[in-house]
């Protein structure tokens, strides 16, 4: 090793530069293309408290899946492109991990508990299960809501029939006996597949003064 001086040892240095993982490609070259780059830098994540990490995973597994490169395999070019949607922690979060996250399935798994930690399923969990309607919201608007909060937590491990019982059961009284009496006596007597086009016809405004459970079994 050449001797340092002093000065030297604490300068700055190429060899302090973080980089990403060393990815086994078998001696293969490829590129990426700048107009797939440009595409996973136009909605970058930061890792701040209100960005959502699956729903930047998914954007991302969306874009990446137009590209195939001959002869290098997916995962490779999913670990090469994911740093390009990154910045500030969350990149730098990237590079310090990079000798544990040398797989795509390894990445994506440790990104989400990095990123969209247990606590934050839990709260987000918790506004699912214990979801209330608000005070002035209609049936159509306390029902988007409630899908807003399902699609922000889509590892919430509930099935469809509890998901469909917590919003019922979160209701007014007023908004009970309206879905009752469109349902044409007992909401909850319904099948899940009719309750959803119940709901999706609320939802819709479409014709929902004369829906009832008759017009909704044609409808399946």
């Amino acid at each position: 090793m050449t001797d340092k001086t002093l000065r030297e040892f604490s300068a700055p240095s190429i060899e302090n530069i973080r980089t990403g993982p060393t990815l086994k490609t078998d001696n293969l070259e490829f590129e990426l293309k700048p107009s797939l780059i440009n595409m996973v830098q136009a909605t970058p994540f930061s890792g701040k408290a209100h960005e959502d990490a699956s729903a930047h995973l998914q954007n991302f597994l969306e874009i990446s899946s137009t590209v195939v490169i001959k002869d290098i395999a997916q995962d490779i070019v999913l670990l090469r492109l994911f740093p390009f949607s990154l910045m500030g922690r969350a990149k730098q979060w990237f590079y310090t991990n990079k000798d544990h996250i040398n797989t795509w399935a390894k990445c994506s798994k440790a990104f989400l508990e990095k990123f969209f930690p247990i606590g934050k399923t839990n709260a987000l969990g918790g506004k699912i299960s214990n979801f209330q309607q608000q005070k002035g919201e209609t049936i159509p608007e306390v029902w988007e809501r409630f899908q807003e909060y399902v699609l922000d937590c889509p590892h919430h491990g509930m099935e469809d029939w509890l998901l469909m019982q917590s919003f019922y059961h979160g209701l007014t009284q007023k908004a009970y006996e309206q879905l009752d009496a469109t349902a044409g006596g007992s909401f909850m007597l319904l099948t899940l597949g009719k309750a959803k086009t119940l709901m999706e016809k609320k939802a819709s405004n479409q014709g929902w003064s004369s829906c009832n459970i008759q017009s909704c079994n044609k409808s399946e």
